[in-house]
C-alpha cells in the first residue's frame, strides 16, 4: 500500500473577514500553534516556507499563519474571484504534500525583534492589577471573535486610562476594525473597568 493512500486528504474551505483585502484559508490541519505575520517576503523567506511560496503569487500582499488557518491579504487591484481558486489549489496541494510551514526557533526570533521594538508591556507598577485585568478581559473575550474573523489581538500597553493594542492578520489595516476597537472593545472595557478612558491602535 503506498504512503500516499494513508494521507489524511486536506480539506480546505475560505471565510470572508471584515477587511475586504483578506480572506481566511481554514483547513483541518493544524499548521502553526501561535501566530505568525508576515508583511515583508523577506521575512517571510527567511523563517516560513510557506509564506515564501503564497509571496511568488503576485497578488499576495500579506500572510498570516495561527493554528488551522492562513489568512491572505491581496494586493487591492485584484479581485478574490480571480485569484482565490488558484491560492486554494495551491495550499492544499502545498499541505497535502507535507512540505514545512515555520521554521524551528520563529517564536524566539520573533519574541527577540519585539524586545529589540520595546515591544515588552509598557505601564506603571501601580497599574499592575488593571494591566492584568485588561489583559484577561483581552484574551477572553476579544481574542476568539478576533481569530475567527482571522486575525489576532495583542495587548501593549496602558497608560493613564489609555489601553493600547496591536491588531495582526486580517484585522491590520482593516476600514472595520477601527469599529470593532471603538464600539466593541473599547465599550466593554469601559463598563468593566471603569479607569479605561479609551483604546487605540498601533498598526502590527
Amino acid at each position: 500500500m503506498s504512503q500516499t493512500a494513508t494521507k489524511r486528504p486536506v480539506l480546505l474551505y475560505t471565510e470572508q473577514t471584515p477587511n475586504p483585502e483578506s480572506l481566511k484559508f481554514v483547513t483541518n490541519r493544524m499548521l502553526y500553534n501561535g501566530t505568525a505575520e508576515f508583511k515583508e517576503e523577506e521575512f517571510a523567506r527567511e523563517w516560513s516556507e510557506l509564506a515564501a511560496a503564497l509571496y511568488d503569487f503576485p497578488y499576495v500582499k500579506k500572510v498570516y499563519i495561527a493554528n488551522n488557518y492562513v489568512t491572505l491579504t491581496k494586493e487591492f487591484n485584484y479581485s478574490w474571484e480571480d485569484v482565490m481558486l488558484k491560492l486554494k489549489e495551491y495550499i492544499k496541494d502545498y499541505l497535502q504534500d507535507d512540505k514545512p510551514i515555520i521554521k524551528e526557533g520563529f517564536a524566539e526570533e520573533v519574541a527577540r525583534i519585539e524586545e529589540e521594538r520595546g515591544v515588552s508591556y509598557e505601564y506603571d507598577e501601580d497599574d499592575a492589577e488593571a494591566v492584568k485585568q485588561i489583559k484577561e478581559l483581552i484574551d477572553t473575550y476579544v481574542k476568539p471573535a478576533v481569530e475567527m474573523d482571522g486575525g489576532n489581538i495583542e495587548f501593549k500597553s496602558y497608560h493613564e486610562g489609555i489601553v493600547t493594542v496591536i491588531m495582526q492578520g486580517s484585522c491590520s489595516g482593516c476600514p472595520s476594525s477601527t469599529v470593532t476597537l471603538k464600539s466593541g472593545i473599547e465599550s466593554m472595557l469601559k463598563r468593566m473597568m471603569p479607569q479605561v478612558k479609551e483604546v487605540v491602535q498601533e498598526m502590527g
